[in-house]
């Protein structure tokens, strides 16, 4: 699907023009935004809008790296956008021109929609041009990614209180599950970090020079965000060790008081053994009362070591 709207200088809006009709008029500026388009309208890249081939394979090839690529008469951006269930990346290829702004995506991407009703709803149009669109998609998809590194901060504090009392094996199954998340946003974050800094120390890109404080506050936006995965991705580090040393310490107690308890038993098992092996010359065996005196003997070893076990802590 294809739309298209465009701006006269007298700030007259125009929706759903061929771009036969754009292209004719150089006075105005305009967008077109190619939506999910089919092969027919993907030629429509190439003739007549004449785009770079290679910036038309960045469009049909998805998940690029975001990147910035210069040629003659436009620019092409590469953006990522994040889906705000499935937290899925979303590419957004835009073309930016003199006059003209041209975005592409596969699927249905909210931070162009709002945009887009933006403009058509605006009655100051004055304001607007190609790079002040450019700064509005660039600021929601910016935006949109905050959602998700606050819900995951609120999953890691969960994490690390444990209010619900949850096993162990749950809660690294979710440690694991969140620091995979950590690891695919920075994985977005930080290229956009680097591009859109490029962006504003690029002298080639005048309309961003013109709003290079907003552009600039979108940096910051981005280096907030960088820092907040990193902590969090540090945070879910120090839990796992936090873990990972109680479930070793917790095992180390069980394994102490195993062997203590064993030790205890140890010269038990050597009376009983003594005496089990029923030897004709041996003389406590007649004795009246030699059964109940092992007995009594084993049960003050036994109590001798349990206390002295004890007193030294073992059984902490």
């Amino acid at each position: 699907m294809i739309r298209t709207i465009s701006v006269s200088p007298s700030g007259h809006i125009q929706t759903g023009q061929s771009l036969d009709t754009l292209l004719s008029n150089p006075d105005h500026w305009y967008w077109i935004d190619f939506y999910d388009p089919t092969d027919e309208e993907i030629q429509l890249l190439d003739k007549p809008l004449q785009f770079h081939p290679l910036s038309i394979e960045d469009c049909i090839h998805t998940l690029q790296r975001p990147k910035l690529d210069y040629y003659d008469d436009f620019h092409f951006f590469v953006f990522q956008a994040l889906n705000g269930e499935s937290m899925q990346k979303e590419e957004v290829d835009l073309f930016l021109g003199r006059n003209y702004i041209v975005t592409y995506h596969s699927a249905s991407t909210h931070e162009v929609d709002e945009v887009w009703k933006r403009l058509e709803l605006s009655k100051v149009t004055n304001e607007w041009n190609p790079s002040i669109v450019l700064y509005h998609i660039l600021d929601k998809i910016v935006d949109n990614y905050f959602p998700h590194v606050y819900r995951i901060e609120d999953l890691l504090n969960e994490i690390d209180e444990n209010s619900a009392d949850r096993s162990m094996e749950d809660l690294l199954e979710d440690l694991f599950d969140t620091r995979h998340e950590l690891l695919s946003l920075r994985h977005t974050i930080t290229p956009m970090r680097d591009l859109v800094y490029r962006m504003i120390n690029s002298h080639r890109l005048s309309g961003v020079l013109e709003q290079k404080e907003y552009f600039a506050d979108i940096h910051d936006h981005l280096l907030r965000l960088a820092e907040k995965v990193e902590a969090s991705r540090e945070l879910t580090t120090d839990i796992r060790d936090a873990y990972l040393s109680m479930n070793s310490h917790e095992t180390n107690r069980v394994m102490k008081v195993l062997t203590v308890i064993t030790t205890i038993f140890m010269p038990l098992t050597f009376i009983a053994g003594v005496y089990g092996m029923n030897f004709e010359n041996m003389p406590e065996l007649s004795w009246q009362y030699g059964y109940f005196g092992a007995l009594f003997a084993m049960l003050v070893i036994g109590v001798i070591m349990f206390f002295w076990f004890r007193k030294k802590g073992w059984f902490k």
